[in-house]
């Protein structure tokens, strides 16, 4: 494409130097992190014809109507529930989202995350360093192997991780919103039923307002003073007031987040806790993966100004 003939693009969020590269370079770009003013957006909205978002951008209905020419949402994450995908839809907007390329990672880093809440890992780190060692031994911990899972989501992640947990022997049970036939894991219909009999309770669900507060005070309190809560999924699927309360209180034994309600503020209540283990929204940030991300949000662009179709829309 000619500079002339190039499509504008309004960029939302940060993203990675790879993708800011390749979208530059393709397109004419406009972007609001750095510092695009409202009276600009305004003038340039009637000529934006796409937006690029990542997982944790908010597109609303309300944003979406400002744009007349828009043609397509390319988000840069697997999670998309910031959009507002029924707007979008009304429109003939397509919405594209990069799944599968980090499913590896993420499931990798569900259970990295399982086995240093389990096996304090972190407390363990600075326990060594400080010389509090030569005062005797660290506590025992949670034996991982041979123990029981509980997967909330058994989509491409939630398989993936009940693969890595069948290496350790783990006993692998999951919450759906119905059972799957491509495997041969039981299926748990009530989601309070689950909690009571695992040791981890792994959540790998979509977020949006069907999952919302979707593991709350209830759930919690079924899941037990012995056994652990692993999110991976999104911030907003967990109640985090009660889940500080059953930390707290020691209702359950620890908790292994990456994701948090509202990102990047964490609780100083929850980050004052020794019984968690919490990792800044990293699970798929590997550069490998993340190339690949980017590379699949800039592909989807470049194949809808092209006349193909998109190569990842969000599911129906």
């Amino acid at each position: 494409m000619t500079a002339s003939n190039r499509p504008d693009v309004l960029i939302v969020a940060r993203l990675p130097q790879h993708l800011n590269d390749l979208l530059h370079k393709n397109f004419t770009c406009h972007s609001l992190p750095d510092g695009l003013t409202e009276q600009q957006l305004t003038e340039l909205a009637p000529k934006i014809r796409a937006i690029s978002a990542n997982g944790e951008s908010k597109v609303p209905r309300d944003f979406i109507a400002r744009f007349p020419a828009l043609e397509v949402i390319s988000v840069f994450g697997v999670g998309y529930d910031g959009v507002d995908v029924a707007a979008a839809r009304e429109r003939g907007i397509h919405v594209t989202h990069t799944p599968d390329v980090l499913t590896d990672d993420v499931a990798d880093f569900a259970m990295t995350l399982l086995f240093a809440t389990a096996r304090n890992v972190v407390r363990a780190d600075r326990f060594a360093r400080s010389g509090e060692w030569k005062s005797g031994p660290f506590p025992f911990t949670t034996k991982v192997s041979g123990s029981k899972i509980g997967i909330v989501g058994l989509g491409r992640i939630g398989k993936a991780i009940a693969q890595r947990a069948a290496g350790f022997d783990m006993d692998i049970s999951y919450h759906n919103r119905s059972p799957r036939s491509d495997v041969s894991y039981r299926y748990v219909a009530d989601l309070k039923t689950l909690a009571t009999e695992v040791d981890f309770l792994v959540l790998a669900t979509p977020g949006g307002a069907n999952t919302k507060a979707l593991i709350g005070e209830e759930v919690l309190e079924a899941l037990g003073p012995k056994s652990f809560l692993i999110n991976v999924a999104r911030g907003s699927v967990v109640d985090e007031a009660a889940l500080i309360s059953a930390l707290q209180q020691g209702k359950i034994a620890g908790a292994g987040l990456d994701v948090f309600e509202h990102e990047p503020h964490i609780p100083a209540e929850l980050a004052a806790l020794d019984n968690v283990v919490l990792t800044p929204h990293m699970a798929s940030g590997t550069l490998i993966t993340r190339t690949a991300m980017a590379d699949l949000a800039f592909n989807n662009l470049q194949a809808h100004f092209s006349g193909k179709p998109v190569l990842t829309p969000v599911p129906q």
